[in-house]
Formats: structure tokens, C-alpha cells, sequence
């Protein structure tokens, strides 16, 4: 549970933005719920590699404490340069860590090892710790297998040692889970989900996405393939600094509801596509909480759908309170800020069939990224009309919300005839590094124009 006090915790605000007007009978209420926190990111100071660094808010002291597991398998020794970019992009974010945070380094094979410090410990950044860490570096080496579960359980274990609020891991991996399980890593994923946040990395391209991406959805954060090795060190910095800029975690999106209304489903859509609505755990009898993992200086939006009883013209009433909410240590929790969706039932067409242009936005966003799985998936398959069709629908809704990278992205694997009707052809020959590229990043998200 978060230990900050009032005057630490950087200042949230949320917006709502939806049509609330139904006509005589509608029932379903859409809103984009768009959450913002200030006050808590980077400063001016700047990190050893040269970027900015976060440092703790004033007063505060560093409050985080992070686990970098680095894959060790066999196959990390093809090519050799793996390895030792792995080794270096370590080294790299190691440098990027603020004094006064706690770390480790796990190597994962078919086994978790600790690297640094070691006895179970957290060691805590300064230049000398620093130094030691890297120097021990020196020792990673391939051979084993991959058991992704078992580094999990040594980062939480480790991780739980540290009475500190941010508590985040960096996994890298290059190959499949073949060591354990599919169940044994869902139960580690179960186990560790909400103790700490966790960011993953595929390098190369003979990994499987659907796990990558799994690992950082269950643990609340991001996924992404690395194809070229020599780009490791440029991304483990920025994960880094990503993670040193984190202020308050455990927040949760409370919705409340009143009596007869029901909840549809609750999704984060920007900047990623994100389903929350299984992972709702209750809060009160109206009421129930949604994780949304730890924030620094950054807006994130979210869809709400519910749905309200019949009524008649004229009548309105408080669909959903949405709140957010940050858990104490003695069981009290503080509100950040808070929005309303409402529901006005009117016999004026015009207003009631309205779409919102934010609802309407991140609609397309959440079918793009479907539709792009879907496509791939028959793609695989053999089902080349369904992935015609699918992927040339991504291609349009692409177009049309303006996502340009993901439009380049889909360019790699379809030549596109005609975006605005959709008319593709799939490309005979596709790279695997540039399918997985669009499979991993299929979930991105572009910001609704204002």
C-alpha cells in the first residue's frame, strides 16, 4: 500500500467526456473517462547516461525499488552479440537509477538466480553500488533454459523486502517458456499481479508475443519487441527512466453505481488498449476498484460502459461515479479526484444519437487492435481472406483515427491498395520481425484531437 501523505501525492484530475442523452428506452451509457497526474514526474536533474532522471518529490526521499531479470538461456549465446548487448543494456540502466533506490539483478534460465547484490538483498544505488553491480555484470554468461515463472517469484521475494511504495521490474526475454508450464506461469503472473508493476521485452524474433505481451498486461505494464539486439541499451534507458519517474502507485479507478445499473466493461484505451473489466475487485456494495498500476506527470483515458434502467423523456439520472483512489497502509483510503457520467432521456433525435467524438475515437481504437490480431491470427492460419479482410479493415481505422505508426507497421505486411476503403493485398513474403513488431505494438493507442 502507498505511505504517502497529502501534501506528496501529485494532483490528479479527471474528465469526463461523453453524450449523455439517450432516447425514450436507450440504455446504454458510453463515457471516456480521461485521468491526468501533475506534479510527480523528471526534473531538471539529469542521470548518468546524460537524460533527465526522475528524483523523489520534495521532502519525500526515493520510494521505489526495482528488479532487472535478464534471460541467461542457451539461446542467448546465438549470436554472441546478444549477450553482451544484454550485458550492456543492463549496465546502461543500472546507470540510469536514481541514488537512494533499491535494485537487483536476477539472471533466468530454467532457474532464477540472483547476480546482485545477492542473500536475498536489495542493494541500494549509489556510484559504488553502481560499479559493483555492473562489475558483476561481467559474470552473466548463456546456457539453461526458460522458466519465466521462477524469475517472477525471486522478484517478487526480493521486491517485498523493501518498504517502499514503487515496486517494478524489467524482464527481458529472447525465447519461448519452454521450462514450465503454461499454468505455471499464469499462477506466478497471479501470484505477483499487484505487487509489483513489471515492464517486458522480447529481443530477437524467437519469442512468443503472446506471452511477452501477457507478462506486461497481468503486471500493469508495457511490452515490446526489441528485434535488433544493439537497440537494448537504448531501451532498457528509457524503461528506466520511464520507471524513476513514477510517483504513487497501487491508484485505483473506483466506479460506483447506483441500484439497477450494470456495468458492460471498463478499458483502459489510451495509451494502450487494456481490458479491465475481469479484474475488478469489490469495494463496497455499489462499488468497485480497477488497478491502474503507478503513475508519474502522465494522462491516461479509459471506457466506461454501462448500462441504466428504461426510462421515460425528461428523466435523468447519475449513471456511474467514477473516483480515483488512493489505498493507505491502515486500511483508510484517500479520493485524488472524481468525475460524473450521466444519463438525460430526450425526445431530440439530434442529441440522442449523437456520438461522441472521444467515445467514437477510442471505439476504432479498440476494434483496430482486435481486427490487427484477428488478421494475423488467420493469417497464420492459412486463412488468407479472412486476413485480407481483417487487416484491411485495421488499414481504414488506421487511416481514419490518424494512427500513423501503426499504419506504417501495417504497411509491412500488406500493400495497401486503398486505406480509405480498406483494399489491401498481403504481402507474399513478411518479415518475422516486422509481424511481430505489429502484433506486439497492436494495443497502441493515439490520443482522441482535441
Amino acid at each position: 500500500m502507498a505511505n504517502f501523505s497529502k501534501s506528496t501525492v501529485p494532483q490528479f484530475s479527471v474528465e469526463v467526456y461523453q453524450n449523455e442523452y439517450l432516447p425514450e428506452g436507450g440504455r446504454e451509457v458510453n463515457a471516456i473517462v480521461t485521468v491526468t497526474s501533475t506534479g510527480g514526474g523528471t526534473t531538471g536533474r539529469r542521470s548518468l547516461t546524460g537524460a533527465p532522471a526522475a528524483t523523489a518529490l520534495p521532502g519525500q526521499g526515493p520510494n521505489a525499488a526495482v528488479v532487472i531479470m535478464v534471460d541467461c538461456s542457451g539461446s542467448m549465446d546465438y549470436p554472441p552479440t546478444k549477450m553482451r548487448n544484454a550485458r550492456d543494456a543492463t549496465s546502461a540502466a543500472i546507470d540510469t537509477l536514481r541514488d537512494g533506490v533499491a535494485f537487483a539483478v536476477v539472471a533466468g534460465t530454467h532457474v532464477a538466480k540472483e547476480v546482485y547484490p545477492g542473500n536475498g538483498a536489495l542493494a541500494v544505488a549509489d556510484a559504488a553500488t553502481r560499479a559493483e553491480a555492473k562489475n558483476a555484470l561481467r559474470r552473466l554468461s548463456a546456457g539453461g533454459g526458460t522458466a519465466i515463472g521462477t524469475w517472477l517469484g525471486l522478484t517478487d521475494r526480493l521486491l517485498s523486502s523493501a518498504d517502499v511504495s514503487i515496486r517494478h521490474g524489467i524482464l527481458l526475454t529472447d525465447g519461448r517458456n519452454e521450462h514450465e508450464t503454461p499454468e505455471d506461469l499464469r499462477a506466478a503472473l497471479d501470484a505477483c499481479a499487484g505487487r509489483f508493476t513489471c515492464d517486458a521485452r522480447g529481443v530477437g524474433t524467437d519469442w512468443v508475443v503472446k506471452e511477452v505481451t501477457g507478462i506486461a498486461s497481468a503486471m500493469l505494464g508495457t511490452a515490446d519487441i526489441v528485434a535488433d539486439p544493439a537497440g537494448l541499451a537504448a531501451d532498457f534507458t528509457e524503461m528506466m527512466e520511464n520507471a524513476m519517474g513514477k510517483e504513487v502507485a497501487d491508484v485505483a479507478l473506483r466506479l460506483w453505481t447506483p441500484v439497477g445499473v450494470e456495468i458492460k466493461f471498463v478499458k483502459q484505451v489510451a495509451p494502450t488498449v487494456e481490458e479491465l473489466t475481469e479484474r475488478r475487485t469489490q469495494a463496497n456494495t455499489r462499488a468497485g476498484d480497477y488497478p491502474t498500476g503507478s503513475w508519474g506527470d502522465e494522462s491516461r483515458d479509459y471506457h466506461v460502459c454501462v448500462q441504466v434502467p428504461e426510462a421515460g423523456v425528461g428523466q435523468e439520472m447519475l449513471a456511474a461515479r467514477v473516483s480515483l483512489i488512493l489505498p493507505a497502509a491502515d486500511g483508510t483510503s484517500q479520493v485524488l479526484s472524481q468525475g460524473l457520467v450521466r444519463a438525460v432521456w430526450t425526445d431530440d433525435m439530434v442529441a440522442s444519437t449523437s456520438i461522441n467524438p472521444q467515445v467514437a475515437h477510442y471505439t476504432g481504437q479498440a476494434e483496430l487492435a482486435q481486427v490487427i490480431q484477428q488478421g494475423l491470427e488467420a493469417r497464420k492460419s492459412g486463412d488468407f481472406d479472412g486476413a485480407t479482410a481483417k487487416l484491411g479493415r485495421a488499414v481504414q481505422l488506421a487511416a481514419d483515427s490518424g494512427n500513423a505508426d501503426t499504419a506504417k507497421l501495417l504497411s509491412k505486411v500488406v500493400d495497401v491498395v486503398d486505406a480509405a476503403t480498406g483494399t489491401v493485398r498481403l504481402k507474399a513474403k513478411v518479415a518475422d520481425a516486422d509481424e511481430m513488431t505489429l502484433e506486439t505494438r497492436s494495443t497502441k493507442t493515439v490520443r482522441v484531437k482535441k
